[in-house]
C-alpha cells in the first residue's frame, strides 16, 4: 500500500499535532524508564533464585512476590527495597497506559491516523506518531521515498558495476522505524494472510526474523499496490 494518503499535506505541525508528538515522545522516555526498572527488579530476584519468563505480562506475578511477605526467599531488607522498585513500575506503567489511551483518543478523532491504521501492521500508536509527525508527505514522490527517509532501505555498494546490498541505513526518524519494525513483528506473529504470502515464505526460509520484520515493513510502505 502507498504511504500517501489524503490529508497528509505541506505546511508545518499544527497546535494538535505538536500536542500529539509530545505525548508519543512522553511515552516513549516513561517505556524507556519502565523497562529499565523491569530489568533491574527482575536481576535482583534473580540473585534470590526467583525467576520469571521473560514479558511484561509476567511482570504482575513478580510484582506479587515481592508483597507476599509469607515468601520466605526474599529477607525483609531485600523486600523494603524491592517494593520500591515495584511501585516505580506501577505507577510508569499507569502513566504509559493514560498516554496511550490520550493517543487511541486523538487517533479516534484525526481522519488520517484512521486511514493510515487501515494499513496491515499500523494500529493506532503507529498510526498517530505517523500522522503528528509527517506534515509534508507530498514531499515524498514515492512510498519508497518515505521508506528511504525512514532508514528503512538497505545501503547499497557498487564495485565492478555491480550492486551489493547491505542493512538498513538507519539514518531518519527511529522513533517511527522503530515502530514500524515492531508493527511488522506483530504482524508477522498474528497474520494469517500474511504468513501465507508466497514472499514471506521464501523469506523466512532465507533470512532470520528481524530481517524478515524490517522487510516486510520496507515493503509494507514502500511498494506501490500493498
Amino acid at each position: 500500500m502507498r504511504f500517501v494518503v489524503p490529508g497528509l499535506t505541506r505546511g508545518i505541525k499544527t497546535a494538535e499535532q505538536q500536542a500529539a508528538l509530545l505525548v508519543h515522545r512522553g511515552r516513549e522516555r516513561l517505556v524507556r524508564q519502565r523497562t529499565a526498572l523491569v530489568n533491574a527488579l527482575r536481576a535482583h530476584l534473580a540473585e534470590f533464585g526467583v525467576i520469571a519468563p521473560l514479558g511484561l505480562r509476567n511482570v504482575a506475578g513478580l510484582i506479587a512476590i515481592v508483597r507476599d511477605e509469607s515468601d520466605a526467599r526474599l529477607p525483609d531488607l531485600a523486600r523494603k527495597v524491592l517494593r520500591v522498585l515495584a511501585e516505580q513500575v506501577e505507577q510508569l506503567q499507569a502513566a504509559v497506559a493514560a498516554m496511550e489511551r490520550q493517543l487511541a483518543a486523538w487517533h479516534k478523532s484525526n481522519p488520517i491516523s484512521q486511514r493510515l491504521a487501515t494499513i496491515p501492521g499500523i494500529g493506532p500508536i503507529i498510526a498517530t506518531a505517523i500522522a503528528s509527525t509527517v506534515v509534508e508527505a507530498s514531499g515524498f514522490r514515492s512510498g519508497r521515498e518515505f521508506a528511504a527517509w525512514l532508514g528503512l532501505v538497505p545501503r547499497q555498494h557498487s564495485t565492478g558495476g555491480k550492486a551489493r546490498l547491505g542493512g538498513i541505513s538507519k539514518r531518519g526518524n527511529r522513533y517511527l522505524r522503530r515502530l514500524l519494525i515492531n508493527g511488522a513483528s506483530a504482524n508477522l506473529l498474528r497474520s494469517k494472510a500474511t504468513n501465507a504470502d508466497p514472499w514471506v515464505i521464501g523469506l523466512r526460509r532465507r533470512r532470520p526474523s528481524l530481517v524478515v520484520a524490517v522487510a516486510l515493513a520496507n515493503k509494507t510502505h514502500a511498494s506501490p499496490g500493498r
